[in-house]
């Protein structure tokens, strides 16, 4: 019980790390769907699916591998120093020969010159504090930690309002402003605000002793390629349909989808929150006794935690559309977030169940998960977009994580048994959706909706009240 309110403990400060983040984020849908034509909020998503790609193929693994060698090594700051320059000197490299072909590489991906220099110098900036970021996660600095994410966020939204509300709204000069490409302004908001995070996090480049050991980065490399690997397949699975729906259905179908995405943001928030605390946590409670009852026991507080969440999203959904999408121009793509929602906790319940790889160090099956997720993503959407819409999308999105989800369990049980309760787990997730379900036909309906949120809570309560009772007791 100790190791689990440990564990709640950071949990719950990575949550705050991202879940502020994320809602000051929130802030940013109404605006940007406000102000930017779902065309512009394509080109918008385009950039950040790049930038989710590249992020992955810089960082190789590499955050993921940290953790683990860092956990067990004797000369940890050799681990931190080797992961540091590795990082540092590839991203330095990168930038180099691609600003060089910038102009080629730029038409090759379909983006605006400017668009392209301003995603090369992000991507680089944040390649750096890849490093300083997973030593503090390391080392058990959740605070600081949070303190320079919600730097980074802060400055990212006010710079945004600044430029997409302040400017226009009050005639603010400022240098050559382009009312006519407000979504460029957004880019070079994200591109401030990660230098002011690199600026923060410059005292870990500073003192630190640098010793580059071939060693421990034959080790690094050979635990995070299929990280790597697997981190593409991932962004795939996120992002190929926000890259495809442009080309089979326009530029503006692929805008009203993305943004009620934003909707399901929610579930991202939780799962996101869950990673940052859980992660680090797996790996250096892995020798105790009963960490298997204890993993089993987070997956129990993770599904039910999850459930809840999309039956209360989807109970609301009316509210939340509303809200955080307030053009009506967007709203075609509506029926996407239930879907999306759970195909989101599925994906929680992945992440949940991958500790079983990472810690026999077999993470080459992560790997085989993700390409095979990847897979179903790229063969459903091609197939059935044409036949179905946009919808097809969502459901590609859903089918990949089931599967994911399904063969980790099948595949850890074998190498990693872990004991968890799979009635339990699957009583709440079938709850949730037909709770959900009944919210959809009862659409608009606060009142019956509400009462289906209650009846949630009340189960899980009375089926959880013995450990609610002993967590708040310690």
């Amino acid at each position: 019980m100790g190791a689990l309110r440990t564990f709640f403990k950071d949990t719950i400060i990575y949550g705050l790390a991202t879940v502020l983040p994320r809602l000051m984020n929130f802030i940013l849908v109404p605006l940007h769907t406000g102000t930017l034509e779902t065309t512009s909020y394509s080109d918008n998503t385009t950039f950040y699916i790049y930038a989710a790609f590249f992020n992955v193929l810089l960082t190789y693994g590499m955050e993921t591998a940290f953790f683990r060698f860092f956990s067990k090594s004797e000369d940890k700051d050799k681990v931190f120093s080797t992961a540091l320059i590795s990082l540092s000197a590839t991203a330095i490299l990168f930038f180099a020969v691609v600003f060089k072909f910038n102009d080629t590489l730029a038409s090759l991906v379909n983006l605006h010159l400017n668009y392209f220099n301003l995603l090369l110098g992000v991507l680089v900036l944040d390649t750096l504090v890849v490093a300083p970021f997973a030593y503090l996660r390391a080392t058990g600095k959740p605070v600081k930690f949070a303190l320079i994410k919600l730097s980074n966020i802060g400055l990212y939204v006010l710079l945004n309002f600044f430029f997409l509300w302040a400017i226009p709204q009050f005639g603010i000069p400022f240098l050559d402003y382009d009312s006519t490409d407000l979504v460029k302004y957004i880019f070079i908001a994200n591109l401030m605000a990660s230098v002011v995070t690199l600026l923060l996090l410059l005292p870990y480049f500073l003192k630190t002793k640098l010793q580059f050991d071939p060693l421990i980065f034959k080790q690094l490399l050979g635990y995070g390629w299929p990280i790597m690997v697997a981190g593409l397949a991932y962004v795939v699975n996120e992002n190929f349909d926000k890259w495809l729906l442009p080309e089979m259905l326009g530029k503006a179908i692929n805008g009203a989808y993305s943004g009620c995405y934003k909707i399901a943001v929610f579930m991202t928030i939780f799962i996101q929150g869950f990673r940052l605390g859980a992660e680090p946590f797996f790996f250096n409670h892995s020798k105790e006794i009963n960490a298997k009852r204890t993993y089993a026991l987070i997956m129990d507080y993770f599904v039910i935690f999850g459930s809840f969440i999309l039956v209360f999203i989807v109970a609301y959904l009316d509210f939340f559309k509303q809200l955080l999408v307030k053009d009506e121009s967007y709203w075609i793509a509506i029926d996407i977030v239930p879907v999306i929602l759970l195909a989101n906790l599925c994906l929680g319940v992945y992440f949940n169940l991958a500790i079983w790889y990472k810690l026999t160090d077999k993470t080459r099956y992560g790997m085989y998960l993700s390409v095979a997720g990847a897979l179903i993503t790229i063969v459903f959407n091609y197939v059935m977009i044409p036949k179905i819409g946009f919808m097809a999308s969502a459901w590609a999105t859903l089918a990949a994580y089931g599967v994911m989800m399904l063969l980790s369990y099948f595949w850890g049980q074998k190498h990693y048994p872990v004991p968890y309760n799979i009635t339990k787990l699957g009583f709440f997730l079938v709850l949730a959706i037909g709770l959900s379900v009944l919210s959809l036909h009862t659409h608009g309906n606060y009142y019956l909706n509400t009462i289906f949120v209650l009846v949630f809570l009340g189960i899980a309560f009375f089926s959880e009240k013995d450990q609610i009772k002993q967590l708040l007791k310690r």
